[in-house]
């Protein structure tokens, strides 16, 4: 049986970064996944987490001899035992970009069985990483306080110092009380009006409250994923974003790309990788308020059709109300898996799924279509190659990858890819 190594602190050398913010490292022949560490380094590293088998995950709580690329921790409240958020706040934004493109090969090598060489692309206004996000989603806990997530856990770190957020969008909410257990959306828009907007505590079930399990785990997260009670606190609850020179009127809680300028830079991609002709049929499948859709609209015309699938209606009706005048672009509310059997087969296909990526159903139907051409936009390395390897076995070649920093001082990275036929 193996030893539980819990709390125990071990010197170790760290290796490559790994998917999810860590680097991995080997000890008496297990495997560490070590955050707050950089590559090459030697550390000690405490373990937080183990649950037997081949791996343990670890916090470096000591630096023993730093990497060239390691610099003064950018976020406060990142570190062991703290946020999750920042999780590559200790490294310079090249190293950064440099370990994100790591994975990102990784991942497709791995996976989806292709060899490329990534580039991590900067974004317009993030030079240091800073003051980018326009939208966060913080917790309250049981005194009220509004605060982030720690790394896998419930509990909050009510600090609200994250140097992600673009300055004056928490200014005076530390100070206030809110609802325990309910949670604050915040939104800074186009025109840089704030935004926020508290959301009841879930109704989680009893299996929820009281299963420290899996179990617990999936009915709260199915009991967070219902829709609770809102209540505006600061504006209008509906901000007003713009994509070239177009405008959205949306749900302060509905989805737009937390980055200000990854929503222009995607549209861009997609407008240029869609390739579609006048007269042509294409999807916009997981498509939101419809940005996408208005980034191939121009290229079918008015003889074409433009399909957008959302599950949220009132994010489709919201696509719809800023591109009344695109006669074109016809929205469907409705899971993608249910409804896609039901639309008129593409030439193209533009699809931004949640971050579990598409799946076998999805990218089957679309193979079973007459599309040439998808572009498909991840947020996650490993579902993204995944997806890459199910198009890759429909036929679909693997033309063109492009990777964002839209994410600065994590981890996390955007993937757009062009799969052609």
């Amino acid at each position: 049986m193996t030893e539980n190594w819990f709390g125990r602190t071990v010197e170790v050398t760290l290796g490559p970064p790994g998917h999810g913010g860590f680097c991995v490292a080997r000890h008496d022949g297990r495997v560490m996944f070590v955050r707050h560490g950089l590559p090459g380094e030697v550390v000690r590293a405490k373990v937080t987490e183990d649950r037997g088998g081949s791996f343990c995950r670890a916090d470096a709580v000591e630096i023993v001899s730093a990497s060239a690329d390691r610099i003064p921790q950018v976020c406060p409240i990142s570190g062991p035992g703290g946020s999750g958020c920042c999780d590559y706040s200790h490294a310079t934004v090249a190293a950064g970009r440099a370990m994100k493109a790591s994975v990102v090969a990784e991942q497709l090598r791995r996976i989806a069985g292709v060899e490329r060489d990534i580039t991590v692309e900067a974004l317009p206004g993030n030079d240091d990483g800073t003051g980018w996000r326009t939208r966060v989603r913080l917790g309250v806990d049981g005194a009220g306080r509004a605060g982030f997530h720690r790394f896998r856990s419930s509990t909050l770190v009510t600090d609200l110092s994250c140097p992600q957020v673009i300055p004056g969008a928490f200014t005076g909410l530390d100070a206030e009380r809110w609802r325990p257990g309910s949670e604050l959306a915040v939104a800074v828009d186009g025109d840089d009006v704030r935004h926020v907007v508290e959301i009841a505590p879930a109704a989680v079930s009893r299996t929820g409250r009281r299963s420290p399990g899996r179990r617990g785990a999936a009915a709260r997260r199915a009991a967070a994923s219902r829709p609770r009670p809102e209540k505006i606190v600061d504006g209008t609850g509906r901000p007003h974003e713009y994509v070239s020179e177009r405008q959205w009127e949306l749900d302060a809680t509905g989805f737009w790309q937390a980055h200000r300028h990854a929503a222009q830079r995607y549209s861009d991609v997609v407008a240029e990788w869609s390739d579609v002709e006048p007269g042509a049929v294409a999807w916009d499948l997981y498509g939101g308020v419809g940005v996408f859709a208005a980034s191939v609209a121009g290229g079918v015309g008015s003889s074409g059709r433009v399909v957008s699938v959302e599950f949220s209606r009132r994010a489709a009706s919201d696509g719809a109300a800023a591109l009344e005048d695109s006669a074109q672009v016809e929205f469907v509310p409705g899971r993608v898996e249910r409804v896609i059997a039901t639309l008129p087969s593409p030439s193209v296909v533009v699809l931004d799924p949640p971050r579990s990526g598409a799946d076998k159903e999805v990218v089957s139907a679309i193979e079973a279509t007459d599309a040439r051409r998808v572009v498909h936009i991840g947020c996650d390395p490993a579902s993204f190659a995944r997806d890459t390897a199910l198009y890759r076995a429909a036929g679909f070649e693997f033309a063109e990858v492009r990777a964002f920093d839209a994410f600065p001082l994590s981890h996390h990275v955007e993937c757009i890819g062009l799969f052609v036929r």
